[in-house]
């Protein structure tokens, strides 16, 4: 099947399709005499499992690294799950991350007059002049 046929198949665009071979994610797929690629139902489940590796947060090496396992018969569900538990931890501290960020943007909103007056609480603080931030 051509790219635009796998691109409807995966939801990737042709461009994600060529990177994910340029990188090395995919297998090249053969080149038919036109000089076009005939990807095969395997290029279709490894695009896909990336696909959804991507839609989890999870980085181009991380994703590789679940094709290979995906593809290793030897492979063991505990390898797959730490991969798993791994992103997962990486999320929560991300978003851990994140709250400290809200919190800081809601005290500056709540300090910040935000009338037409020059004094900003938010620049003052940017700036390492005001002490009233968590």
């Amino acid at each position: 099947m051509n790219i635009s046929e796998v691109s409807k198949k995966t939801g990737l665009t042709a461009k994600s399709i060529r990177l994910y071979e340029e990188k090395g994610l995919i297998k090249p797929p053969h080149r038919l005499d036109n000089g076009y690629r005939d990807y095969q139902s395997q290029h279709v489940d490894d695009l896909n499992l990336i696909a959804r590796c991507k839609g989890v947060g999870f980085s181009l090496d991380e994703c590789k690294a679940m094709l290979n396992l995906a593809n290793d018969p030897e492979r063991s569900s505990s390898a797959v799950k730490e991969k798993a538990q791994q992103k997962l931890k990486n999320v929560e501290q991300k978003l851990k991350e994140l709250t400290v960020i809200k919190q800081q943007l809601e005290v500056w909103i709540r300090e910040c007059p935000g009338d037409e007056g020059s004094e900003c609480p938010i620049i003052d603080d940017l700036k390492g002049h005001c002490c009233h931030t968590k």
